[in-house]
């Protein structure tokens, strides 16, 4: 298998109803854009990552607003959100937020979010693996937008970026000013959402690991085990499962989680001939296993869940395990029920 996801991309029947309370009727849209006049009528429609950018632009055409991407974000309710994106509102912090949105991103469309800290500045930019055309206007503010009301709606805070910077010409900038609250460079070599890395520490008041875990498939199970289960090897693998599904499961979350010193619970791992690492793999393989146990789950949300970058590494990985590619294991489980 290649390491380059499909050139797919989900529309989620959120985007149209944001577009129509926009004031723009989805049919237009689809008509301006070239596409099926009743692709907004399914539950979840696919496009290319050509098709969507067309979208994009259709929406821009037709609705001449610098700001109508700011009051897409705005005006969107949370709780429309999917379940993995809502699981991003729901977060330890900010920093944990923006890792699982970008791992939503992920499932959703083949868009690489790349997030970096460094000299106290974290510098969030996108790549669109299949693109090859210039990402639309409207499509970067809305990518932006996204990632900074997630932090204002998390925190509860007006969070404001450091500096936003854009790769089109110079034109007004009023709405972007409005919205973000801070520079807008224009004519830039790459479009990039400048944040301070310190905001990435502000808490999530509504952090909710319970929500959290009924948000993610599979994970509800996992619930009451970190209760029922008294052996410290079975409370961290509870954890790390939770945490995989933003791809960052740390030592140090995990034993804060369970009310101990990072280095206390490194000490009682050591005792009990362990590592953490091997923690984190049998965890995965546990609940690959769980996952996959359900036929209508995604291979490609699978691999995302369990914290790997591309489907083929869990591919890989999973091959190891169990000697099978997922899908051969699905069907030997199967088998055995009949």
């Amino acid at each position: 298998m290649s390491g380059m996801p499909a050139d797919r991309c989900k529309v989620p029947q959120a985007f149209w109803g944001a577009i129509d309370r926009a004031g723009l009727r989805p049919s237009a849209v689809l008509r301006q854009a070239g596409l099926p006049a009743t692709l907004h009528l399914n539950g979840q429609g696919v496009v290319t990552t050509a098709q969507f950018f067309a979208l994009w632009k259709a929406i821009e055409a037709l609705a001449d607003d610098p700001g109508l991407a700011f009051r897409l974000v705005t005006d969107t309710e949370t709780a429309v959100h999917p379940p993995s994106s809502l699981a991003a509102f729901h977060a330890r912090d900010y920093r944990d937020g923006l890792f699982r949105l970008a791992r939503f991103k992920r499932l959703c469309t083949p868009e690489k979010l790349h997030i970096v800290e460094t000299d106290g500045e974290c510098v969030v930019s996108a790549e669109w693996l299949h693109a090859t055309e210039a990402v639309p206007n409207i499509a970067v503010d809305v990518d932006f937008a996204s990632l900074v009301e997630l932090g204002r709606r998390g925190t509860g805070q007006l969070v404001t970026p450091l500096r936003v910077e854009l790769a089109r010409p110079a034109a007004k900038a009023e709405a972007h000013r409005a919205f973000f609250g801070c520079p807008i460079r224009f004519n830039t070599a790459r479009n990039l959402l400048v944040l301070r890395a310190t905001d990435l520490d502000r808490p999530f008041p509504g952090h909710n690991p319970e929500l959290l875990d009924m948000l993610t498939p599979a994970l509800a199970s996992a619930l009451g085990e970190l209760q029922a289960r008294s052996s410290l090897r079975d409370q961290v693998k509870v954890i790390v499962k939770r945490d995989l599904a933003s791809g960052r499961p740390e030592l140090a979350d995990v034993a804060y989680d369970l009310a101990m010193s990072e280095r206390s619970l490194q000490r009682r791992i050591t005792e009990e001939g362990t590592t953490f690492r091997e923690l984190v793999m049998e965890a995965r393989q546990e609940l690959g296993r769980t996952l996959l146990s359900d036929p209508a789950a995604d291979i490609d949300e699978i691999a995302c869940l369990l914290g790997y970058q591309d489907t083929s590494s869990f591919y890989r990985a999973f091959r190891d395990w169990e000697g099978v590619t997922p899908n051969q294991w699905r069907e030997q489980q199967a088998q055995r029920l009949h």
